[in-house]
């Protein structure tokens, strides 16, 4: 197994590759100890001298790129990190202040976990260190974590994996279970890729694989899309009162002509099918004024984007499909729905809008995935989107097959492209069923109603933004109108208050289907007509 370099690097060290010059203030006191042993005393003797600390943890305040910073950082160099109920005291102190000063907070862990000479009175300490997070997180406060090679046992169990987002050095080992006590109790040795960074990541448990030396630039791009000011309402050409207008025209791109008709929904299925129409991560690239990438190298392979960003003036967590993934096309798996879940939590916690992005050939179909229990993780992403209290939208961006697409699409307003497209099943899936045989694809396709217009009539699709034939064709001009189109419903969203919002959520999920019914757009209107 690999060792990652952060392993290499001291306490000061690291925090000296994250904070400005001189940006760095302490908090520590000397800590305080009646330990009576002579071993564990001499232990701690011989680790204060070998460090120059005097205990397994610094923490403090330092200032990245102009912005304060509450930082924890272990020392692997004191005792292999452990934590022993004074080090968890100044943990524990270090999270209350940073949430008393609404400070931002990153833990920088590396330990071999509890300190072994302390026994269980360090052993729950993890509790008290939790409970300190579980109120920062609480608070609306970002809490960030890097976790360094290696991070293990009670320490990988609480506090070092329960940030907002979980960050690791490559090839760092992390884990529960240490490697020499798996092989004590099991006569084997563990597996060396089981706890690797890398695995972890593509299983979704880490939201990323950073090197130390790229990690300020990531934190300083975090803390910029986290600390963005929304717009005021009375400055906000994101937010006009009649929210079907996509932006102020003084600063509108020149709309594209209205195509003559509807589009032809098999033409549209093709269309959305070339590999060249820009995807989730086309978007944010070509539309956020701030992007923070969450994709782990060697992770999902490209079905799953998740992101931090900054969209039309305001700060937003983006969770989006990618249907075509730089090697392949892959199905969305119950791994990639968890993150959607995971995603969904990280936004209320941080009190942010969720952006979902829907472009999918569908969820995967196989013994597996059964297994995985794909089924359940779509219901839990429905239910998981239909409850959270901050503001959801869902671009419909091309494809839209099956429960995959279905799950990204709670949302308290959908914004679609001109040939996206939503079907229980891919139209030759329907064919099969219904003619026993995918010869009738094109016919299944036009009289399901899966075209954008259609689904604006059944109250899914609020706005429809047109596309100059297509998308493929026009790649950045599409991606520009549909950023506006995006950040004026965020300016419509963040006008409504969460009880009108959330009235108005139930509302529109009653009706949806329902032709006989007003439109999700008109009842929209009424709503902020209320306000």
């Amino acid at each position: 197994m690999g060792t990652g370099s952060g392993a290499a690097l001291t306490a000061h060290q690291l925090i000296g590759l994250l904070v400005d010059p001189g940006g760095f203030r302490s908090w520590d006191e000397p800590p305080t100890s009646d330990r009576t042993d002579p071993g564990y005393r001499a232990s701690l003797d011989r680790a204060q001298e070998r460090t120059g600390l005097d205990e397994a943890v610094l923490t403090g305040v330092g200032l990245v790129d102009g912005r304060p910073v509450a930082l924890i950082a272990s020392e692997f160099g004191f005792l292999g990190g452990s934590i022993g109920v004074a080090t968890a005291e100044r943990i524990t102190r270090a999270v209350e202040r940073a949430t008393a000063e609404r400070l931002p907070l990153l833990a920088l862990p590396v330990s071999g976990g509890t300190r072994m000479q302390e026994g269980s009175a360090a052993f729950l300490c993890m509790l008290r260190i939790t409970a300190a997070v579980q109120t920062h997180r609480a608070a609306g406060l970002p809490y960030l974590t890097y976790l360094r090679n290696p991070t293990m046992g009670g320490v990988f169990a609480s506090w070092g994996t329960l940030g907002q987002l979980v960050l690791a050095e490559p090839g760092a080992r992390l884990g529960f279970l240490g490697p020499r006590v798996y092989e004590e109790l099991r006569g084997v040795e563990l597996p060396p890729d089981v706890q690797r960074a890398e695995t972890l990541a593509g299983r979704g448990l880490v939201d990323a694989v950073v090197p130390p030396q790229e990690l300020r630039e990531l934190l300083r791009r975090t803390l910029a899309v986290l600390t963005a000011a929304p717009p005021s309402p009375s400055t906000d050409p994101a937010a006009p009162a009649d929210p079907t207008a996509s932006t102020d025209p003084a600063t509108a791109p020149e709309p594209a002509p209205a195509a003559p008709g509807r589009p032809d929904a098999w033409d549209s299925v093709r269309r959305t099918r070339r590999p060249d129409r820009p995807g989730a991560r086309e978007l944010l690239r070509h539309t956020a004024e701030e992007l923070v990438l969450l994709d782990a190298p060697g992770g999902r392979g490209g079905a799953l984007v998740r992101a931090l960003a900054v969209l039309g003036g305001r700060p937003v967590v983006v969770v989006g499909q990618q249907r075509q993934a730089p090697e392949h096309e892959r199905p969305f798996t119950a791994a990639d729905l968890r993150a959607v879940r995971r995603t969904a939590r990280l936004a209320e916690q941080l009190g942010l809008p969720l952006v979902t992005v829907v472009d999918t050939a569908g969820a995967e179909l196989s013994a597996q995935a059964e297994l995985d229990g794909i089924a359940v993780e779509i219901a839990h992403c429905l239910t998981t989107l239909l409850a959270l209290r901050t503001p959801v939208l869902a671009v419909l961006l091309g494809q839209g097959s099956g429960g995959g697409a279905l799950a990204l699409l709670p949302a308290d307003r959908v914004i679609a492209a001109e040939h996206a497209w939503l079907a229980p099943l891919p139209p030759e899936g329907a064919s099969a069923i219904v003619h026993r045989d995918g010869a009738h694809a094109a016919e299944l396709a036009r009289s399901q109603g899966i075209g954008a217009h259609h689904l604006a009539e059944v109250g899914l699709v609020d706005e429809v933004v047109p596309e100059q034939p297509d998308a493929a064709e026009e790649p950045e001009a599409f991606c520009t109108r549909l950023g506006h189109a995006v950040g004026a419903a965020l300016g419509a969203l963040a006008a409504a208050t969460e009880a009108d919002r959330l009235a108005d959520r139930a509302v529109r999920h009653r009706r949806l289907g329902d032709l006989r019914r007003p439109s999700t757009a008109t009842v929209w209107r009424r709503s902020q007509m209320r306000g």
